[in-house]
């Protein structure tokens, strides 16, 4: 930046994300941030660093762009991209010590518990799983044993139940742990977590951050400098986790129109929610900002501006058929929504968690996950009516 160009730190985060706390080139005028492909930079006589960049696997000036940008969107002090989602969450826990004890979320995206299962487990770390939608099941899992680290993720996919991030942060802060909260489905534009009380902040920057379904990136943010914080940054440098230069700018380039994204994912999930409420063929729509969905009130005072682009519905069997059946049926039929995996992309995606997480997934078989897009509404809900009419 040069010194005419604005202070972006000063303006709304709708603004920040538009602007891509970039500006322009103070050397070329272009309004669009270079991709650094370079792997290293040079240093001066004194071997100080000629510009912000050292050695990409600890920092490019392309990730600084994106981060600066994530960390006003959040209202933290500092961000760092990593090369995946699963790969920001994996550097939190492995900045912690063997023995140490975590409580997390038995409610969220499957891949966390499978790693912390099959992997940090095996590490010496201590972890116990509970049902963060009650305040009162993490309150007492928190106090039952010395807790170094309580992570939650709100709405937590696929059922998107909501925890109360503000309570979990005075749970956690009468404990001296630090609070995680995985904000993927939410977004800044939805939920600010550090505003809430919470510590760190971790995105799957691939979903609603990027926005394009064309990037594999992670994010971590924090809310202050401290020796967690430093940490984490240790297992970025030296375990290597971190995306490439093309993926940070991807992910700069998406979160220039995220809040347009967002609010239109907000409408029209919230139609469809509506809409297939009372159907027929819907036993449950799994929806916060359903007025009789468990956690809607949470959801309501620390969900600003909606309720996200994820809903999931839960489809009533024909007699005699089974639950798996008649949502692989329903799948199977339509014909404008995407099966696929992921989420927070412009298309709208249809998926059967139980079939993609495998037999031992404790998801329920009769439901289906909505990744609902930006198209005309009206084209989403004759989609599903014309694969839900045979039931």
């Amino acid at each position: 930046m040069t010194d005419d160009q604005p202070d972006f730190s000063a303006y709304q985060p709708a603004t920040i994300a538009a602007r891509g706390h970039y500006g322009w080139c103070g050397d070329t005028g272009a309004i669009i941030p270079p991709i650094h492909v370079s792997t290293t930079f040079a240093r001066d006589a004194t071997y100080e660093r000629v510009g912000p960049g050292g050695y990409t696997r600890d920092d490019n000036p392309t990730y600084l762009a994106a981060e600066r940008t994530i960390a006003a969107l959040e209202g933290g002090m500092a961000a760092r991209l990593f090369a995946s989602g699963m790969a920001a969450i994996a550097a939190v826990f492995q900045a912690l010590a063997p023995g140490d004890r975590v409580v997390v979320s038995k409610d969220q995206y499957f891949g966390t518990p499978k790693w912390l299962r099959e992997w940090a487990m095996r590490w010496g770390l201590s972890v116990d799983f509970v049902d963060s939608a009650s305040t009162d099941a993490l309150a007492r899992a928190v106090a039952a044993a010395p807790t170094r680290l309580v992570f939650v993720e709100t709405p937590a996919n696929p059922t998107w139940a909501v925890t109360d991030i503000a309570a979990a942060a005075a749970i956690a802060r009468q404990a001296g742990a630090t609070l995680v909260v995985d904000n993927t489905a939410a977004t800044p534009v939805l939920t600010r977590p550090i505003a809430l009380g919470a510590d760190l902040v971790v995105h799957s920057a691939t979903k609603y951050l990027n926005g394009h379904s064309d990037a594999l990136v992670g994010a971590v943010v924090t809310a202050r400098d401290d020796a967690l914080w430093e940490r984490i940054g240790q297992v970025r440098y030296l375990a290597g986790p971190v995306p490439g230069p093309m993926e940070a700018w991807l992910l700069l380039r998406g979160m220039r129109t995220l809040h347009l994204r967002v609010e239109r994912a907000c409408h029209n999930a919230m139609a469809i929610a509506r809409h297939f409420e009372r159907h027929p063929g819907v036993a449950e729509v799994c929806y916060p900002g359903l007025d009789g969905f468990p956690g809607h009130a949470v959801a309501a005072r620390q969900m600003r501006g909606g309720f996200g682009g994820m809903l999931s519905l839960r489809i009533r069997p024909r007699r005699g058929e089974s639950a798996i059946d008649a949502a692989v049926g329903v799948a199977r039929r339509v014909r404008l929504i995407t099966r696929a995996t992921s989420l927070g992309g412009v298309e709208t995606l249809i998926e059967h968690r139980k079939t993609v997480e495998g037999d031992d997934s404790d998801v329920p078989a009769d439901l289906l996950r909505l990744s609902v897009g930006i198209e005309a509404v009206e084209d989403l809900i004759d989609d599903l009516e014309q694969a839900l009419e045979t039931l």
